[in-house]
This record gives structure tokens, C-alpha cells and sequence, in this order.
């Protein structure tokens, strides 16, 4: 069987290698290209999409609140006016 620090050995030898090589700069140039166009993409990330789903929570809130609270002065106003006639 082979020794733990032979393996060891080659597979830092093989990343050695890898590093020298042009593999590594095509992962750079790869990355830089997939960043700028995830940057025109307008993208946003989950924390800043999780903040505004629950602003657009609120807001839904409180406008429900608000339609109940017209239609209750619609109805009030309604029978003021139906108490005049």
C-alpha cells in the first residue's frame, strides 16, 4: 500500500502544477466573467430579498387595514347621511 505522505506528497506536487499552469488563469478570467455579468444582471441577494418580501408584508398589512378602515368610515358616513334624509 502506499504511505499517507507519499499521497500527501503528489497531490501537493499536482496542486503545485495546476497553480503554474494555464488552468489557473482560465478559472480567473472565468470568474472576472461570470462577476461582471452577474453584475449587469441587476441581481440581488437572498438577504436583500428576504428584507423587502417582508417591507412588501407590511405594507400589504397595512393597507388591508387601512381598506377595512375606509369601508368603516364609508359606512358610518352612509348612515349619517341616511339619518338626515
Amino acid at each position: 500500500m502506499l504511505n499517507s505522505k507519499i499521497l500527501d506528497e503528489m497531490s501537493k506536487k499536482i496542486s503545485e502544477v495546476l497553480a503554474q499552469s494555464p488552468v489557473k488563469d482560465i478559472e480567473k478570467n472565468a470568474r472576472a466573467l461570470l462577476v461582471s455579468l452577474f453584475a449587469r444582471l441587476d441581481l440581488v441577494t437572498r438577504e436583500e430579498f428576504d428584507v423587502q418580501q417582508e417591507v412588501l408584508k407590511r405594507t400589504r398589512e397595512k393597507l388591508s387595514e387601512m381598506e377595512k378602515r375606509v369601508g368603516e368610515l364609508e359606512a358610518s358616513l352612509l348612515q349619517k347621511n341616511n339619518r338626515k334624509d
